[in-house]
């Protein structure tokens, strides 16, 4: 990442495009990262909660913490507030939102602030990790649970040499909360001669993985869930050798129910291999999507089950695309932090949209989205 220190205010409209909280993580991260100080405005205006919910109120909080930053009009329903960072400081820090918020967008906001602190003095053999602790919820709706961040998120930024590992400490379901993750982050040195980042071309399925998970809940959910999903899998022509399925049981306190799959492809035409990167050759030429749901009540779960299949098969038939909506989402920022790269995702959301404006209104980079057809687009970030 090269970028030169502002010192000039950006202001930042928070209604823009999608105009949800994603505005403010991604808006907190880059100021910290370079050192810009800023000012967000009509802060989630067209919700129906306008205004810093605790979970974002503790993005701010977290954010300002770690970079030592000034803050003004940060509070509970604000609307509006300044944030300027000084330098970012690597160590252990632990965050409680003190409500079933989610713990996911929490750690989204600090985490590439923390890959990039201390990395001027920082050594191939003398890392300097950051450890976050965050309480709050950790399987929430809206927000990308534990499990997508540890099976799909995590194995994504490796492929750049980001090395971060997350612990589920225990589970947190709203309204309850009481979740914990651990997060641990090496500092990420941009090496020399590394591949370039490239998702574009499918490769072979590889493998399907249902899991379903209950807290506190009868056992007997996650079979019927598994079984539904696996049915509906079956019926639509997918091997049954490449599906396999397993129950878990989750701590912590309140009730939930989760179920999700895991989907992994081979990619064509690179290996993606980093230097940075702990996983072996072949690991690094498979590309993993999680799809998950969370159990609500009045839904049974075969009619779990039934969506959760739904959800692979439009992955699997509905386009070629390697990256599925949500990781598109999610890779845009460290993309172009660590350097550009290109995949091909299969919706463009106004979450990505406004993700691609942000981003290059701190960076000086070019994300180019290109369609390709109704359910595939060619996404490009250039530094």
């Amino acid at each position: 990442m090269s970028v030169v220190k502002k010192d000039q205010v950006l202001k930042i409209d928070g209604s823009t495009g999608e105009g949800g909280g994603q505005i403010i993580r991604t808006a907190l991260a880059l100021s910290m990262l370079t050192g810009t100080p800023i000012e967000i405005s009509n802060i989630r205006a067209g919700r129906s909660k306008p205004g810093l919910m605790r979970q974002h109120l503790m993005c701010v909080q977290a954010s300002q913490q770690i970079s030592n930053a000034k803050v003004s009009g940060a509070h509970l329903g604000s609307t509006a507030f300044s944030f300027a960072p000084n330098d970012i400081t690597s160590g252990d820090y632990t965050f409680d939102i003190g409500s079933a918020g989610s713990t996911s967008l929490v750690l989204q906001t600090v985490l590439p602030a923390l890959l990039f602190a201390n990395t001027t003095t920082a050594t191939l053999n003398d890392p300097t990790a950051a450890t976050v602790t965050i309480k709050g919820g950790t399987h929430n709706p809206l927000a990308p649970t534990t499990d997508f961040l540890q099976l799909a998120f995590i194995p994504a930024i490796a492929k750049l040499g980001m090395q971060v590992a997350i612990e589920l400490g225990q589970t947190g379901f709203a309204p309850l909360g009481g979740g914990e993750i651990i997060a641990t982050m090496q500092p990420f040195v941009r090496r020399a001669g590394t591949a370039p980042f490239n998702l574009s071309e499918r490769g072979d399925l590889v493998a399907i993985k249902l899991v379903a998970s209950n807290l506190n809940l009868d056992y007997d959910i996650c079979k019927r869930e598994l079984s539904s999903a696996t049915a509906c899998l079956l019926e639509s022509g997918i091997n049954e050798s490449l599906i396999t399925s397993k129950c878990a049981k989750l701590t912590g306190i309140g009730e939930g129910n989760t179920c999700y799959a895991v989907v992994d492809h081979q990619v064509k035409g690179t290996a993606n291999v980093s230097p940075n990167a702990n996983a072996n050759a072949n690991a690094n030429e498979v590309h993993r999507e999680v799809f998950s749901l969370l159990g609500e009540r009045r839904t049974s779960a075969e009619n779990m089950g039934n969506r959760l299949a739904g959800m692979v098969k439009r992955y699997l038939l509905d386009s070629d695309a390697l990256v599925d909506e949500y990781l598109t989402d999610q890779l845009l920022l460290p993309l172009a932090l660590a350097g550009g790269g290109e995949f091909t995702a299969r919706t463009i959301s106004r979450h990505t949209e406004t993700q691609a404006w942000l981003i290059q209104q701190f960076l000086p980079i070019d994300i180019q989205i290109s369609p390709i057809n109704a359910n595939k687009s060619l996404i490009k970030i250039i530094s």
